[in-house]
């Protein structure tokens, strides 16, 4: 048992507890002895500090049926011996054999015979019977087959006659579970966890009746299935059976593989008050239907973390969730109390938390920790208390938080935590806490937005756009707990936008919305949140069944749920991420909301104009990061957007949108060649163009010459080369200048023949067309600078 100087670690860790091994079956002679030994043997007040006055504690959540500020302090010494958990394993399946129960042996008398037997044969017949008897009732006495509730098997006891009552009072009665009850008044403060369409729902709290305020904690276990359609009238739900030996706990967290539920944390109840058990983790084999204990209790050590060897404790109102992915669950913030710790008083302050506790799942290994080893069949544990911002005044301790997966922004996705608060402040909805996976870093960034108001114990989830450019995060419910004594639960729906961290509000003035509540679960499957179970305030005396269904595209509630996916996928991803082990569950079909969509751009697919925050964060992941981004086709076979890996954190964790950069650099020099060759082809059409005009005049004024010579030739200035094929040409004098003809014709032109000198000059100014032959475009493209040598001197 603590002692009073003992003071809790930063985080759900603390001294080593101890561990009940007695029997939860008494007989009744033997528990009042216990108590008795109890009383006499209790540690003395002066364990414990001095109490002079109540400690100064938030109310709980729910307080008109939970903890009050104003609670008696409960003293150990008068604690009721709580029933000590069994560790041992235990089937869900019912293979356990009912008692008989018969009555005390009774001997029917012997009828007499109609016969008249003479006394000498009657007298040696009773004498024989009588020694019979003698020799056989003992034996028939004490026979199993005569007694209920008496194990056959076992040594022989002496012939001690003991009543029968008295023997089913001292011997156990093991007794047939009882499936969960699925028809309740309300439910609040459980656990659940979702696993390939189904979703399990454990403990918390509920009432049977609108009148009853005591005796809530419970150990239901349902499940709901999400492969299914169903009306919200009658949901698929399904009692399961109720686990012995299990913890009556609520506020803890339910994490999951893809095949196994582990149950951490939680609080035992406060009316009656029960003593918390020993700590341990319970894990529930889904194939085989079977609970059975961890007997892991301490932490390994790890990067940013308490050393190894520490003894993990029970929280409880933290915010977990698990990534099957990877193989771990969290769980954040929170708090310790005596409704919590094995051994603790009532007397010690409730200790709030700023840990991130830490789970690596059996057969899943963890860089941060253990030497990146594989973890063995008991888990292993990580108390993070160092990371980043953490250890900063400005890192707030919480309980009643939420706490959701995205993936990208680094090497191994990010961790964003919102809400809650302690009993003096509440944590302001304006700055984000980031945790970046892959370095174990806490990161704060600023929203942009009108923010929700302060609250406790809403629930969110996540969906992503198809083509994963942005993921939005829905916030419904909660609790305000400002001013003290006048809570109020929300019934508003939220969303915030990442990456922009741009809060938009869900207008729902127009729709039947599900009574204001908090402390109530979510998840996200076929697009579409499922809201199970919630504190719903007095003034609403029943909530059953207490299920709901929000369309994450359209933004309204519906009186159905809609299986959309075939269930081949585990994860419910959508159809364009199914290739990504990391991708994001739960969002198969989700299209983003018109209403996003004017904030952060782009369209149902995705798309998104936003890419970074919209308040620039400094450093982390939210800085030098980039989503994960995938291929989406259209309808026709087309592809909407590409492919691109996640962006580089500051750490070097992935590539800082390398493959985007390469893309657009590829583009860039494209769309520069093109424009140059473009430009190169204009010029030399009007190179070709101005040639052909100055070809053309050529061979005009050469027809003039031809036309006003003396004899038919004194004007003539074309030469007979011209006209002539390229081939004729060829075939003519070996002078590459004149041909016989042209030279005949020159030697008839007389020396004062006054267009003698302009023959010339026209001949000069062909030089560079080759003797008078048409342009050609081609040649132009080869060589356009010398056709820029052709000067026409008309």
């Amino acid at each position: 048992m603590h002692t009073a100087t003992q003071q809790p670690a930063a985080g759900p860790t603390g001294a080593q507890s101890t561990h009940h091994s007695d029997s939860p079956h008494l007989h009744s002679a033997t528990r009042d002895l216990l108590r008795q030994q109890s009383t006499d043997s209790a540690t003395s007040i002066d364990s414990f500090p001095p109490h002079t006055s109540t400690p100064h504690r938030r109310s709980s959540v729910f307080f008109e049926e939970g903890l009050k500020g104003d609670d008696a302090i409960v003293d150990a010494r008068i604690r009721r011996i709580g029933r000590p958990s069994l560790r041992v394993r235990f089937r869900s399946k019912v293979d356990i054999r009912e008692p008989e129960e018969v009555d005390e042996p009774f001997i029917q008398p012997a009828q007499k015979s109609d016969g008249l037997p003479t006394l000498l044969l009657t007298a040696p017949r009773i004498m024989f019977f009588t020694l019979l008897l003698a020799v056989l009732i003992p034996s028939l006495g004490h026979s199993p087959f005569l007694k209920a509730g008496i194990s056959p098997i076992g040594a022989e006891a002496g012939p001690i006659k003991v009543p029968l009552e008295e023997q089913r009072k001292a011997v156990p009665t093991i007794e047939k579970r009882q499936n969960s009850d699925t028809d309740i008044c309300k439910r609040w403060s459980g656990q659940s966890a979702v696993v390939n369409g189904t979703m399990y729902y454990y403990g918390g709290r509920k009432s049977t009746s609108a009148d009853q305020t005591s005796d809530t904690w419970t150990n239901d276990f349902l499940s709901l299935d999400l492969t299914k359609s169903w009306q919200i009238s009658s949901p698929s739900m399904t009692g399961l059976p109720q686990p012995s030996g299990v913890p009556e706990v609520s506020l803890g967290y339910l994490w999951n593989s893809f095949d196994t539920l582990y149950l951490y944390g939680g609080q035992f109840s406060d009316s009656p008050v029960e003593s918390p058990a020993p700590f341990s983790v319970w894990q529930y084999d889904i194939g085989a239907s079977r609970w059975s204990e961890l007997d892991n209790t301490e932490t390994a050590g790890g990067e940013n973390a308490q050393p190894s060897g520490q003894s993990v404790q029970r929280a409880a109102e933290g915010a977990g969730i698990a990534i099957p992915q990877l193989g771990r669950g969290y769980y954040f913030g929170g708090h310790l109390d005596g409704y919590t710790v094995e051994g603790w008083s009532q007397s010690i302050p409730r200790q709030y938390l700023t840990s991130l506790l830490e789970f690596t799942m059996p057969g899943y290994s963890n860089q941060a920790v253990n030497d990146g080893n594989t973890a063995g069949s008991g888990g292993l544990f990580r108390n993070i208390t160092e990371g980043g911002v953490q250890g900063s005044a400005g890192f707030p301790e919480r309980a009643d938080g939420t706490l959701v997966y995205v993936p990208g922004y680094g090497e191994q996705g990010v961790l964003i935590g919102l809400a809650g608060g302690n009993n003096a402040t509440f944590t302001q909805l304006n700055i984000i806490d980031v945790y970046d996976i892959a370095t174990s870093s806490w990161y704060r960034q600023a929203t942009s937005g009108t923010s929700p108001q302060v609250r406790v114990n809403p629930c969110a989830i996540v969906a992503s756009a198809a083509d994963g450019t942005s993921t939005q995060l829905y916030m419904f419910g909660g609790q305000n707990l400002i001013p003290a004594g006048e809570q109020e639960q929300y019934d508003d729906m939220w969303i915030l936008s990442i990456p922009s961290f741009t809060w938009i509000e869900v207008d729902m003035s127009d729709q039947s919305v599900p009574p204001a509540r908090a402390g109530h679960m979510c998840a996200a499957w076929n697009s579409q949140m499922v809201v199970w179970g919630g504190y719903v305030g007095q003034d609403l005396s029943c909530d059953s069944p207490g299920i709901y269904v929000f369309n994450l595209s359209s933004l309204a509630w519906q009186n159905e749920y809609r299986a959309l996916s075939d269930g081949e996928d585990h994860l419910n991803r959508q159809t364009s991420q199914d290739d990504d082990s990391s991708a994001l569950g739960g969002s198969f079909g989700y299209a983003v909301p018109g209403k996003v969509q004017e904030v952060i751009g782009g369209n149902a697919v995705g798309s998104a104009t936003i890419t970074e925050p919209v308040q620039t964060p400094t450093s982390g992941p939210m800085a030098t990061g980039s989503p994960i981004t995938y291929t989406v086709t259209g309808s026709d076979g087309s592809v909407v957007t590409e492919t691109s890996t996640p962006g580089a954190s500051d750490h070097g964790s992935s590539n800082s949108g390398g493959s985007s950069n390469a893309g657009a650099i590829a583009g860039g020099v494209i769309a520069g060649v093109l424009a140059i060759v473009a430009l190169y082809l204009g010029y030399c059409v009007y190179v070709y163009r101005k040639q052909l005009a100055v070809y053309k005049n050529h061979v005009a004024m050469a027809q003039r010459e031809h036309l006003a010579g003396d004899g038919g030739r004194a004007f003539l200035a074309v030469p007979p080369s011209v006209g002539k094929s390229s081939k004729e040409k060829s075939q003519s004098s070996s002078d590459p200048g004149r041909s016989s003809d042209e030279r005949s014709w020159r030697r008839e032109l007389g020396a004062s023949n006054p267009y003698r000198n302009a023959h010339d000059d026209a001949r000069s100014s062909t030089d560079d067309v080759q003797l008078a032959q048409e342009p050609s475009f081609v040649g132009i493209l080869l060589n356009p600078r010398r056709s820029l040598r052709v000067v026409n001197r008309d």
